[in-house]
């Protein structure tokens, strides 16, 4: 990811859509089913009442069972290994795999963690010719941020973990630098309660886990994975264009994926950043 390439694509995130507003998007559909005409027969008045009904939950079921899994308190977290591209496809796919969630569900977004400072503004931004908040110089990683149910925090460790080599090294070893360091980002941090098991998670892959401090350097060789207090080290969404991207360590994701960025940029879920949106 150390070229420099010109960018006039804009890609974007993911939202969903609740029951309620889905009924409420469609006034026709609540009116049919609040009209309540008093000079039907009782009979032909409970017909009607089961042909909404039916109406109504064959709109709200595919809703319903893509979030069979979706359920818990969510809770927003953060991963980084190396390049943010190939991380965020994979996690795009654990959240299809563990909560059953479409395109228009997701919530991994690429973006920057574990850095001491912003630029002005707030910002974080990728490398840049301007040199505006560079996220190397604060001291920042490339992560994926994620917003899921905590009872599925252990199971997103796992897919992260997996995401490693059996040698316990990221995919792409030609990227140096605080930059692609190994870090997990969890509310409390080493406090919250998941947290054995995440750490269990990376002992079998003969991982440890280290408090991080933030601007920490580069963990290629360490085996080891900083985790980080998410209050204490937020999540900054990175540019738009870096969202859904392709990468170099597999064919293209195709037009489909790429895709996502739009319509998370339309649904409000991505948003621009104020950093400059060429490298």
């Amino acid at each position: 990811m150390r070229i420099a390439f010109l960018v006039s694509f804009l890609p974007m995130c993911c939202g969903f859509t609740t029951v309620t507003e889905s009924v409420k998007n469609k006034p026709n559909l609540r009116a049919r089913m609040a009209a309540s005409d008093v000079n039907l027969p009782k009979e032909q008045k409970r017909r009607d009442f089961m042909k909404n009904a039916a109406i109504f939950f064959s709109l709200v079921g595919k809703t319903s069972a893509a979030r069979a899994n979706d359920d818990g308190p969510l809770q927003d977290v953060y991963f980084g290994v190396g390049c943010f591209w190939h991380i965020q496809h994979e996690f795009v796919e654990a959240e299809k795999k563990i909560l059953n969630r479409d395109d228009k569900e997701l919530t991994s977004k690429t973006g920057y963690a574990g850095g001491l400072s912003t630029g002005s503004e707030g910002r974080v931004c990728y490398h840049n010719f301007q040199n505006i908040a560079d996220y190397g110089k604060l001291g920042h990683g490339e992560v994926v941020g994620m917003r899921i149910p905590e009872n599925k925090i252990v199971d997103f460790a796992s897919e992260y973990f997996n995401l490693f080599t059996s040698q316990g090294e990221r995919v792409d070893p030609m990227d140096r630098g605080g930059e692609y360091r190994s870090l997990i980002g969890l509310p409390d941090g080493t406090s919250h309660s998941s947290y054995s098991a995440v750490e269990a998670s990376a002992k079998a892959k003969g991982m440890t886990l280290q408090l991080g401090k933030g601007n920490d350097p580069d963990t290629l060789g360490t085996k080891q994975v900083y985790v980080y207090d998410t209050q204490k080290f937020p999540f900054y969404q990175a540019e738009v264009y870096h969202q859904f991207h392709d990468d170099f360590q597999s064919p293209p994701y195709g037009k489909n994926y790429n895709k996502i960025a739009e319509m998370a940029f339309d649904d409000g879920q991505l948003k621009m950043t104020g950093c400059p949106d060429r490298v």
